[in-house]
């Protein structure tokens, strides 16, 4: 593996379908692998982040010399930029299942123990809000306080995406940990206004206009679920540009029996987005109607594949591969947005080209 000198090289830690390396690629990053135990993320990681190597691992069973050997990586190398975004639902704030999540509250941990061995230039850790809240028991707090005591300045706080360019909003736990220099790196905001869902979706922007149910066999993926009667009726009753259930909520037939008559909670399920505003956050169940504000502004359906992926600031000719929607839709809403992830890498990139600038000053 051969890499450029005087480029910074990273490695992406549960890299899943390829967001954060995206941004980090966008941002003039050199991405040599990604490391996940979904092997069926593969196929669209490697087809997507030209050159870098799909390495398919349990991080808890991957060894640090295995990682060293076969990307033939250095310690202590000022290039080298580790990157761990954990699964992370143990620590999300909605209340999920953590039976089943319970096995991936440590990732941090494990990926801990490769910036240690490797103490690379750079670090960047991303995560839910609540791995934040919950700092001690997942083992943030140990790790920030090991990271500064070995001469990093660390940055970690919530950021919310939409002020960095991605359509949509969605609150995000980020570390940036840098070695170089005395500098607490924050990603780089974007001016301006801020994208909202009619700057990117619509038939302006490439998306004809589709039914409920329409299969698109091409790359572009602009599929959508099928509705049921009942949920059409819904649909055709909600307003356009950001409607709700409101629309029937005292209708014993239409109203779901669990929110029959409630007009105080989860106002967003069955909703609309609006057309100038970000999209609400993308879940991993973006396609279904039902499960959040995920009806498209006007047109009687859910969103499409390509308008979560856009939603979540893939580019349209990102290439999704797949054994089925439900796995690429887990692989785009679970992925960093790539344009935050480029507002990251810009922030590492250009710390590091100023450290090299001042190097080559003192060298003179």
């Amino acid at each position: 593996m051969h890499f450029q000198e005087n480029k910074i090289k990273a490695v992406d830690f549960f890299c899943s379908g390829g967001g954060m390396s995206c941004g980090m690629v966008q941002a003039g990053i050199d991405v040599v692998a990604g490391v996940d135990f979904d092997l069926s993320c593969k196929q669209t990681y490697e087809t997507n982040i030209v050159g870098a190597e799909f390495i398919c691992a349990d991080i808890s069973q991957l060894e640090e010399t295995y990682l060293e050997n076969k990307l033939q990586l250095k310690r202590n190398d000022d290039n080298l930029l580790l990157i761990g975004c954990s699964p992370c639902q143990f620590w999300s704030i909605i209340k999920t299942d953590k039976k089943k999540s319970k096995k991936s509250k440590d990732l941090l941990k494990e990926f801990r123990r490769f910036v240690e061995y490797f103490n690379p230039g750079h670090v960047v850790v991303e995560n839910v809000p609540g791995v934040l809240q919950k700092q001690k028991e997942s083992g943030l707090e140990e790790f920030i306080l090991w990271l500064r005591n070995n001469g990093f300045a660390v940055h970690a706080d919530i950021h919310e995406v939409s002020n960095y360019g991605v359509p949509q909003h969605r609150k995000r736990f980020t570390l940036i940990a840098n070695r170089l220099t005395t500098k607490e790196l924050q990603p780089v905001q974007r001016n301006g206004k801020k994208i909202t869902v009619r700057d990117v979706l619509g038939e302006q922007n490439g998306f004809a206009q589709v039914s409920q149910g329409h299969k698109d066999k091409s790359e572009f993926m602009h599929s959508v679920a099928g509705l049921n009667e009942l949920n059409l009726e819904r649909l055709n009753l909600t307003p356009h540009n950001g409607g709700t259930r409101m629309a029937y909520v005292h209708d014993e037939r239409l109203a779901p029996s669990c929110h029959y008559g409630n007009t105080e909670s989860f106002k967003d399920i069955y909703g609309r987005m609006f057309w100038d505003k970000p999209s609400p956050t993308i879940t991993t169940k973006f396609f279904s109607f039902s499960n959040g504000r995920f009806g498209h502004p006007e047109e009687n359906r859910a969103l499409s594949i390509r308008e979560g992926a856009t939603l979540q600031s893939f580019p349209k000719t990102y290439k999704f591969i797949g054994n089925s929607t439900a796995n690429i839709a887990r692989m785009i809403g679970n992925a960093v947005p790539p344009t935050y992830a480029r507002a990251i890498g810009k922030a590492i990139t250009q710390n590091y080209d100023k450290w090299q600038n001042l190097k080559q000053e003192q060298e003179l």
